[in-house]
């Protein structure tokens, strides 16, 4: 039986290298973020494409972005504050209030809605090339954002006019867009995954995004809600809760939002947004297969 031959310490160094390149990363979101910087340019064709396709042989283009919320604001002033003379306590222009709270859920809910038919819009990119399926949600959020960017510049200059004044805490708003996003593309890479599977999963969605829009307090003040421990919960559990709080804490109100709000809805869209991720990369195998 022949002994083994001592390996030089240089072998033994070039063989420990080799066997460290080849153990896979396990890190969560790598090859996530690795797909983003390296297709950051298929990313930003995605984006200006969906979003010239919006207003595809419009004569105005990017300007229906704005006249539609502005239309929107000007219709609550008029039903809210001239006809009804609505009223809550502690708010001093309705329609205001009202807007600024509609923003973030505008922002959400198109982002979840139009994901969750995303995959198979781009079917034939998914099953014809190699295609990070993972970046579709991404680039509607950020489509998205562009016609938020002009809702929300709307909403300042109307703050600016009818109130008198621009918060310094407009700077938090990034935070927040950011917390959004990740809410927004978690729950869209689930169900853009699921709708693949089973095409009934965006009628769903829609029922049951009317249901999440009516009990986050939008159209009232949190003060309003019944005082019920269920109630109370459900604000609580609620992710939108502190984005809209924090909304128009940032644009209507004196004093900033608070950092535990921030910190709440943060933790909220970090933690959908790696669940959603993880289902997405466990549904993504069999894509092609039923796509």
């Amino acid at each position: 039986m022949s002994a083994v031959k001592p390996r030089s310490s240089l072998q033994v160094i070039e063989f420990i290298g080799i066997v460290q390149v080849k153990v896979p990363n396990k890190v969560p979101g790598r090859l996530f973020l690795r797909n983003l910087v390296e297709r950051r340019s298929l990313l930003f064709q995605l984006v200006r494409r969906d979003f010239e396709q919006r207003f595809v042989g419009s004569a105005m283009g990017w300007i229906w972005g704005l006249i539609h919320p502005l239309v929107l604001l000007l219709s609550w002033v008029f039903v809210f504050q001239i006809c009804l003379k609505q009223k809550l306590p502690g708010v001093e222009n309705y329609p205001l209030f009202l807007f600024a709270g509609m923003l973030p859920w505008m922002l959400f809910s198109e982002t979840v809605q139009r994901s969750a038919s995303s995959l198979l819009e781009h079917a034939t990119l998914i099953t014809k090339t190699v295609f990070p399926a993972e970046i579709v949600p991404v680039s509607v959020y950020l489509s998205s954002l562009v016609s938020h960017v002009l809702a929300l510049t709307l909403v300042v200059a109307a703050v600016a006019v009818w109130l008198g004044h621009i918060g310094v805490f407009l700077l938090l708003l990034p935070l927040y867009m950011v917390a959004l996003g990740m809410l927004g593309i978690g729950l869209g890479w689930i169900f853009a995954s699921l709708n693949v599977y089973i095409r009934d999963t965006a009628q769903v969605l829609s029922v049951a995004m009317t249901f999440w829009f009516w009990l986050t307090p939008i159209f009232i003040t949190e003060s309003t809600y019944p005082r019920r421990p269920w109630a109370a919960f459900l604000l609580a559990a609620n992710p939108m809760t502190y984005m809209v709080r924090g909304y128009r804490a940032a644009l209507l109100g004196s004093a900033p939002p608070g950092a535990a709000n921030l910190a709440i809805g943060a933790a909220y869209g970090a933690a959908v947004f790696v669940a959603g991720g993880l289902f997405f990369r466990h549904m993504k195998r069999g894509f092609a297969d039923v796509l």
